[in-house]
């Protein structure tokens, strides 16, 4: 049988779950040089490096049978079919609802209006988010730097994922809601848990006990 595959995301998830696939027995070195690889042997199993929003996709087709990625992206993703097995408790982040800092286009657009203009990389969070509250809105889907939009008057909001906040203090812009938490999850792809089920349920274990230390 061939070695197991793994997705592995790159950006802001991609140091912490070198040191949780480390934890867990798997030998990173190779990813830590700077290769320009996307493709590693290591440890007996294969890593494969993609973005985390293609994660679900590498991993439902059965091109890697397991991945790590972001709670965000499986939400948004949530017509792809894969297994979650486990949170990995890092790569904590916020969903929220934000504005410019003590400005009320907010409430003002939905007293006048009865809806608000949203900008959004996570439409299908947001639409579920406004639907559960009974709110109308208008969203504006955005592929670049979100906390633009209220600047420029293309949406009285945004939803966005952050951090720490300091992207948003700097643009001006503040938290008024908290949509959900989100953090690093460990899929499989729903054929190989069933083949593979020893392999994928062993790093599972390995992964628990390596991510809580």
């Amino acid at each position: 049988m061939s070695a197991l595959k793994i997705a592995v995301p790159r950006g802001a998830l991609f140091g912490e779950t070198l040191d949780v696939l480390e934890g867990a027995g798997i030998d990173t070195a190779e990813l830590r040089g700077g290769s320009r690889s996307l493709i590693f042997e290591t440890s007996g199993v294969t890593l494969v490096t993609v973005r985390p929003s293609d994660v679900p996709t590498y991993v439902e087709a059965g091109a890697a049978d397991a991945g790590i990625t972001g709670k965000d992206v499986l939400l948004e993703q949530s017509d792809r079919v894969v297994y979650e097995l486990l949170d990995l408790r890092y790569g904590r982040c916020r969903m929220v609802l934000a504005a410019r800092t003590g400005n009320d286009r907010l409430a003002e657009a939905q007293r006048r209006l009865g809806t608000m203009r949203i900008a959004t990389k996570y439409p299908r969070i947001a639409e579920r988010y406004f639907e559960s509250t009974g709110r109308q809105v208008e969203l504006v889907e955005v592929k670049g730097s979100v906390e633009l939009a209220p600047l420029v008057g293309l949406g009285e909001g945004i939803v966005d994922l952050v951090a720490t906040g300091r992207t948003l203090e700097e643009n001006g812009l503040e938290v008024r809601e908290e949509i959900l938490e989100c953090t690093a999850r460990f899929v499989a792809n729903r054929v190989s848990h069933k083949l593979r089920a020893a392999e994928i349920d062993e790093l599972t274990a390995k992964l628990r006990e390596a991510s809580r230390r």
